[in-house]
C-alpha cells in the first residue's frame, strides 16, 4: 500500500491549462499542458503498436482456438507499452540523441492501438464463422447435410479477409463520436474499465509508478523465461496424437481420459486461469463437470435410439449435435437475458437524468470555494474531453460513406449472399447506432 502522498502524486490533474480568469485560471493553475493530438500520435508510438498489437494477436488467437475465454489484456498492453518506450528513450538518450519526453497521452495512445489490435483479432471471426466457411468443415459436416452448400464455401485468404476487415471494422469509430459526448458529459455515465487503465497509466508516469512499473516488467520477464523455456522442454516428451506425453497426460485414469478428463501442462491454460476472474474459472469448471462428466456420457448411451449410432465424432446428426446446440443454447439465453438488462439499465438510467434536468431548486444554493473548485474543474475536463474531436458533419458523412462502401463490397466478398444481401445491410447500418449505444451504456 502506497502513502498518502503516493496517492496524491497518482491521481494528480492530467487536464491542460486552458485559458480563462477567475476560478478557471486558479483550477487549472498546477495543471500540467495536454499535448496536442498530433504530438500524441509519434512514430515510435506507432512502431511499439504494432509490435505489441502483433504478439497480442497470436496470444489472442492461440487462446480463442483453444481455450474460447480471452481475459482483458489492456493492463499488459499499457505496461509493456510504457516498458518498450521507456527503453527506446533511454538508449537514444545514452546515444545523445534529443528525443521528445514520454507523455501519458502517448501511452495512452500505445494502450488503445494494442487494445484494439487483439480486439479485432478476437470479435473479427478468425475463431469461428471465418474459420468454419471452408472446405474442410464442409466436407466434415457431410454434403448431404440439409443447408451445408459447396457454393457456400470460402477457404481463408489474406485478400478477402483484409478486405471485410477493413469494409466492417471503422464503423464504431464514427457512431461514437456522437455518443460520447452524451454518454460521458450529459449522462455522466461512468466506465470502470477506462477509469482503472487511465489510473494505471498515471501511475506509470509518476517516480513510485516508474519504479513500480520496472518491478512489472522484471516479474513478467521472469515468469515468460519460464513459460517458454517448459515449453520447450515439454515438446521433447509430446505425444503423438492421443497418445499421453505431456501434453496429454491421464492425470485422473484412463476412465477419466476418455471423456477428455486431462492435463497437458499448459501454461497457457495457467494463465487465463490467474488472470481470469474467479466466476469465470468456477463457471467453466462447473460446465465441464457437468458436460463431460455426467451430460454426454449420458446421451451417448442413447446412440441408436436418440440418434443414429456409428456416425462420426464430428457428425451434427449425432452425439456432437446435442453438444453444440446445448451449449449454443445455454449461451444465448444467458446474452437474452443481459440484452434485456442492459435495455432496462439505458432505458432506467436516460429517465433519471431526464428527470435530474427538469427539477427546479426550491432555495437558492450559494456556491462555497470547495463547490466552485469543483465546478470549474469539471468544466476544464469537459472542455480537454472535447477538444480536438472529430467533427459531427465529418462522423456523419464518413459513417453513410463507409456504410455505402461496405453495401457494395461485401457481396463482392461473399457472392453466395445474393440479392437480399444489400437490403439486409442498409436495415443493419440503419439500426446500428441505438444498439450500440445501448451496448456502451
Amino acid at each position: 500500500m502506497g502513502s498518502v502522498a503516493d496517492d496524491a502524486e497518482i491521481t494528480g490533474p492530467l487536464l491542460a491549462a486552458a485559458a480563462g480568469g477567475g476560478g478557471d485560471s486558479a483550477a487549472a493553475a498546477g495543471v500540467e499542458r495536454v499535448p496536442a493530438w498530433r504530438e500524441q500520435v509519434t512514430v515510435r508510438g506507432i512502431v511499439v503498436s504494432a509490435v505489441l498489437g502483433v504478439l497480442f494477436c497470436l496470444i489472442t488467437h492461440k487462446l480463442n482456438l483453444t481455450v474460447g475465454v480471452i481475459p482483458s489484456l489492456n493492463v499488459s498492453a499499457g505496461l509493456l507499452g510504457y516498458f518498450l518506450v521507456r527503453s527506446w528513450t533511454a538508449v537514444l538518450g545514452r546515444l545523445g540523441f534529443v528525443i521528445a519526453p514520454f507523455t501519458k497521452q502517448e501511452n495512452t495512445v500505445i494502450q488503445t492501438c494494442v487494445v484494439a489490435c487483439y480486439g479485432l483479432a478476437f470479435s473479427g471471426g478468425f475463431g469461428s464463422y471465418m474459420l468454419a466457411m471452408d472446405q474442410k468443415t464442409y466436407e466434415l459436416i457431410g454434403p448431404d447435410y440439409p443447408g451445408n452448400r459447396a457454393i457456400d464455401v470460402m477457404n481463408p485468404s489474406l485478400g478477402w479477409m483484409i478486405g471485410f476487415m477493413f469494409v466492417v471494422s471503422f464503423l464504431g469509430l464514427f457512431s461514437l463520436v456522437a455518443l460520447r459526448k452524451v454518454m460521458v458529459i450529459d449522462y455522466k455515465l461512468t466506465y470502470p474499465s477506462g477509469t482503472a487503465t487511465a489510473m494505471l497509466i498515471n501511475s506509470f508516469h509518476t517516480t513510485s509508478g516508474a519504479e513500480l512499473a520496472e518491478k512489472q516488467v522484471s516479474c513478467l520477464g521472469k515468469y515468460l523465461s519460464i513459460s517458454f523455456f517448459w515449453n520447450c522442454f515439454k515438446w521433447f516428451f509430446s505425444g503423438v496424437g492421443d497418445s499421453c506425453g505431456f501434453d496429454n497426460f491421464p492425470s485422473l485414469g484412463l476412465a477419466a481420459f476418455k471423456n477428455t478428463f486431462y492435463f497437458d501442462f499448459s501454461p497457457t491454460y495457467i494463465g487465463c486461469g490467474l488472470i481470469c476472474p474467479h466466476i469465470v474459472n468456477c463457471s467453466t469448471l462447473l460446465g465441464a463437470i457437468i458436460s463431460w462428466g455426467f451430460l454426454w456420457p449420458y446421451i451417448s448411451t442413447k446412440a441408436g435410439d436418440w440418434y443414429p449410432a456409428n456416425l462420426g465424432s464430428n457428425d451434427f446428426k449425432g452425439l456432437y449435435g446435442y453438444k453444440v446446440f446445448i451449449s449454443v443454447s445455454v449461451i444465448l439465453g444467458d446474452g437474452l437475458y443481459n440484452l434485456i438488462k442492459i435495455i432496462y439499465a439505458t432505458i432506467k438510467e436516460v429517465m433519471n437524468a431526464r428527470s435530474k434536468q427538469g427539477r427546479l431548486p426550491l432555495v437558492r444554493v450559494h456556491d462555497d470555494d470547495e463547490g466552485s473548485k469543483l465546478s470549474a474543474e469539471e468544466k476544464l475536463r469537459n472542455d480537454t474531453f472535447l477538444k480536438d474531436r472529430i467533427p459531427s458533419w465529418l462522423a456523419g458523412s464518413g459513417y453513410v460513406g463507409l456504410a455505402a462502401i461496405s453495401t457494395a463490397t461485401v457481396p463482392m466478398i461473399f457472392p453466395q449472399t445474393g440479392t437480399l444481401r444489400p437490403r439486409m445491410e442498409r436495415l443493419a447500418f440503419l439500426f446500428l447506432p441505438p444498439w450500440l449505444a445501448e451496448a456502451v451504456a
